[in-house]
């Protein structure tokens, strides 16, 4: 699972959420519209893909999460647009869905129930890239953002709800695990609205770390932390703060998001610090793209993992885990002892 960063949806989008829209010029009318059942206006071309009001002093600007955004330069600020005091319809339910590691048979009952269930399905498009079509077929619209709009999207799925519409918002692995589903209620609260008003759901799924470890063996069946090394949202010095604090202890550690072609040297300092606190040979475990047609895995060792990163097995679909002082590699598989053989005889 990636951590995205925001960017700006589709100009060319039409309106699913029976919202009204009033544009004060014939391109824009032509050219964009509200997607989400508030009412939006624009000065020129550009136009709200989420229900909230937008104004640009720009022909070709527009905003991308449904907030008031004045885009006199390049800025990609992103504000809330529309409350609930924007909506006249009876709210329908927002489900978070987690789709598991990326293919169908790793999906649960629930969640392909909630999809199918669902009028209206939001995410980023390489997720929903990963839904059966028999699910996409039957929904009323799928709404999808390339990577970086994590917020419009998250937006746009509850401003859908509160046009009156049954809306599953999807990621991959679990919505609790560096997803959206804490965005989604920070963003209902924004909005004057409440989780019980559109019924909030989390529909869990198989998070990577337990994914990507069934490919390795038995590396997480011990104590165990995750730490992701994407700098967007947390600051890297705090980063680098908890993987001293983990690494010094005994934990299995999994690595989310370690590498992307902006972001090298986090991926770099991370094993320098590891390496401060455990050994060379501690086993490592590397999965890309778990239960996709590119999956490969590799266990190595924590000194060899940095030279690695130049490599094709670790980007940002890659999840590792670094053993413990316990661990050990038995017949391909990680194995981390859970401390049976201390109690028991076998």
């Amino acid at each position: 699972m990636s951590t995205d960063t925001d960017a700006d949806a589709d100009a060319e989008s039409t309106s699913n959420c029976s919202a009204s829209s009033s544009d004060s010029s014939e391109a824009s009318t032509d050219s964009s519209s509200s997607k989400c059942g508030a009412s939006s206006s624009t000065d020129d071309s550009s136009g709200s893909t989420c229900g909230g009001s937008s104004s640009s002093s720009s022909s070709s600007s527009s905003s991308s999460c449904g907030g008031s955004s004045s885009d006199d330069d390049s800025s990609n600020e992103q504000e809330v647009g529309a409350t609930v005091d924007d909506f006249d319809a009876e709210p329908g339910q927002l489900i978070a869905v987690g789709l598991g590691p990326g293919h169908p048979e790793g999906m649960t009952d629930r969640a392909k129930a909630a999809l199918l269930e669902a009028d209206h399905i939001v995410g980023y498009t390489t997720y929903i890239d990963l839904i059966p079509d028999e699910i996409t077929d039957e929904a009323e619209d799928i709404y999808d953002t390339p990577m970086c709009g994590e917020v419009s999207r998250t937006e746009e799925s509850i401003d859908r709800a509160l046009a009156g519409n049954d809306v599953a918002i999807v990621g991959s692995g679990d919505p609790n695990v560096y997803a959206l589903s804490g965005l989604a209620l920070e963003i209902l609260e924004s909005k004057g609205a409440t989780a019980s008003m559109v019924d909030f759901e989390v529909v869990p799924g198989v998070p990577a770390a337990q994914s990507c470890a069934a490919r390795l063996g038995a590396p997480l069946v011990n104590d165990t932390v995750s730490v992701s090394l994407s700098d967007h949202l947390v600051p890297m010095p705090e980063i680098e703060s908890r993987l001293h604090s983990v690494a010094s202890e005994n934990f299995t550690i999994t690595i989310y998001n370690p590498w992307s072609r902006k972001r090298r040297e986090n991926f770099e300092k991370a094993c320098e610090i590891l390496l401060t606190h455990r050994e060379p040979d501690t086993p490592v475990g590397i999965v890309h793209g778990a239960g996709r047609e590119d999956e490969e895995v590799m266990i190595t060792e924590l000194g060899e993992l940095e030279e690695l990163g130049e490599s094709e097995i670790i980007d940002m679909t890659t999840t590792i885990v670094v053993g413990t002082e316990d661990t050990y590699v038995w017949d391909d598989r990680m194995v981390t002892p859970r401390g049976y053989e201390t109690k028991y005889d076998y």
